[in-house]
């Protein structure tokens, strides 16, 4: 069962299951709770999880999904097969082979990974918080 050769439906199926999955064990949350927090009603949820759809999910509940999940939209997109939105130029090439994109690249990687235990997840994204709201102490 290669990535390649799946369906959207399945992808993204997977998707959002390892989300909710992650908010019940890392947050204590029901798909109840995933749906209040989320903005994306129940049925529609389930929807998803049956990967039960003919049309594209709604671009907006997609976002607000991963916003209240701690997830990057871009795993959702590349889970539907859609581009993330920019288009590949010389600049963009220069920006994706920064250290930088590459340390990205590995965290989303981890955080996708249905093999990393909820545990270590919990522990990458509490770190992320920290670090992207912490002040910046300056030399001098």
């Amino acid at each position: 069962m290669g990535a390649a050769q799946d369906s959207p439906q399945a992808a993204f199926a997977r998707f959002v299951r390892r989300a909710i999955d992650d908010a019940k064990s890392e947050r204590g949350w029901t798909v109840s709770d995933v749906a209040a927090h989320t903005g994306v009603g129940r049925s529609t949820l389930f929807r998803w999880l049956a990967g039960d759809w003919q049309d594209y999910p709604e671009l907006a509940k997609v976002r607000g999904f991963c916003t209240a999940l701690d997830v990057p939209v871009g795993v959702a997109f590349r889970a539907l097969g859609l581009p993330d939105g920019e288009q590949p130029g010389p600049a963009r090439r220069d920006r994706i082979e920064s250290s930088v994109d590459a340390d990205l690249r590995v965290i989303v990687t981890r955080l996708a990974d249905p093999g990393v235990p909820p545990e270590e997840k919990k522990l990458i994204r509490d770190m992320l918080r920290y670090l992207a709201h912490r002040q910046v102490r300056r030399a001098g």
